[in-house]
């Protein structure tokens, strides 16, 4: 993947001499001594990282961390005191309020945490009003909102007042109106925080799914560590306006830079932030469908296990024998797919490994790991899943 967005060394103050404070920053300073001594806040600091096409790039920390701040600044709607935003190669801190405008109306977009809806629009004008804004005819602008309210899941509620809507389908609008511009890069800042829990889980499942269909390059921010290792493929933490570690939800768990983010983490449990694909192993042994019982009998034995998946030609999974299957398929003389178990539990790469903790406890074999096409990319042990409860 390419990389989309660049941050180079951003730092914001808020003040009426930035600028002035910048200078006379230290590498080490506090912001409540910054604060009392200028009267200038430090919202971000020295801040560098990179976002490729198509990721969902999570910034997470604790209230005053600066998160919010960093964010609005990637659209400008806080113009960075230094460094450089770079966007498709382009410094967008350069631009002119031209370019500037045409930035924002077609390559990026921003859903809020309150829904910023327009109260007195039903849910398609309030879709639609991006598109009306950049002069796209108003029959063009309603026919590609209601796709995308479709998309969301609120086909059928096109013409309700936003006011009777609860705060779940409120983010729905929200959401909608941003991807209705078809933007390349989607802003969120805190966009799930105001909703009750299973709302906000069914939000996070919608845009997992959202993303999987449409690939956009996302930044999200939340001060939900679950939130951020559920959607994010990386993450970055910050603390007192500076990002303190970059990584992948395994990366951090695993190896946390400093004794904060150790903090932070410490009370995480793996299963519910971990994927499958986190610790998956390629199975040692496969059956080709078309192989008879004695080569599976002897596949197995060298491999030393007592089961194995099926699998044809293009590695699409079949099913699962064990060896006491295919000892007694040899004396009744049955072909493997005869005697293949085809009610397999399966799950993608993507799954929680929570989701998998009632599976493994009811099932005798290792659990399968799938693609969209149903091809064996692994198997989860119970041994994998017991290990980081």
């Amino acid at each position: 993947m390419s990389v989309k967005i660049q941050v180079q060394n951003v730092t914001k103050i808020f003040g009426p001499s930035a600028r002035h404070v910048l200078e006379e920053l230290e590498k080490e300073f506090d912001k409540k001594e910054v604060l009392s001594r200028t009267e200038h806040t430090v919202g971000v600091y020295d801040a560098s990282f990179e976002v490729e096409e198509g990721e969902t790039f999570v910034i997470i920390g604790l209230s005053g961390s600066g998160k919010s701040t960093l964010i609005r600044c990637l659209n400008l709607l806080n113009r960075p005191t230094a460094g450089h935003i770079v966007v498709d190669g382009e410094d967008i801190v350069r631009y002119d309020r031209k370019q500037l405008r045409e930035f924002r109306r077609n390559k990026i977009a921003m859903v809020f945490q309150n829904f910023a809806l327009l109260s007195h629009k039903n849910v398609l004008d309030n879709v639609a009003f991006g598109l009306t804004v950049r002069g796209v005819p108003r029959a063009e602008a309603r026919e590609r909102a209601a796709e995308v309210i479709g998309m969301v899941g609120l086909e059928g509620y096109e013409q309700s007042q936003v006011s009777a809507l609860s705060g779940g389908m409120k983010q729905r609008v929200g959401l909608a109106r941003a991807l209705a511009c078809d933007p390349e890069i989607l802003l969120m800042d805190e966009a799930f925080s105001a909703l009750d829990p299973i709302v906000r889980r069914d939000m996070q499942f919608e845009l997992i799914r959202l993303q999987k269909r449409l690939q956009k390059t996302i930044v999200f921010i939340t001060h939900d560590i679950y939130e951020a290792f559920k959607l994010g493929d990386r993450v970055a933490i910050m603390k007192d306006a500076r990002i303190v570690q970059v990584g992948t939800p395994e990366e951090i768990l695993s190896n946390p830079c400093d004794e904060y983010v150790e903090r932070f983490i410490t009370d995480v449990d793996k299963t519910r932030v971990l994927p499958v694909k986190s610790v998956m192993q390629v199975p040692s042994c496969l059956i080709r469908s078309s192989a008879g019982p004695r080569a599976a009998i002897n596949e197995m034995r060298a491999n030393g296990v007592s089961s194995a998946y099926v699998v044809d030609r293009d590695l699409k999974m079949l099913g699962l024998v064990t060896l006491s299957d295919t000892l007694e398929a040899i004396e009744q003389k049955r072909t493997i797919p005869e005697i293949m178990r085809t009610d397999v539990a399966s799950v993608d790469e993507d799954t929680i490994l929570s989701d998998l903790v009632p599976m493994a406890a009811q099932s005798s074999y290792p659990i399968a790991v799938t693609d969209a096409e149903g091809h064996l990319t692994g198997i989860v042990t119970r041994v994998a899943i017991l290990s980081n409860l």
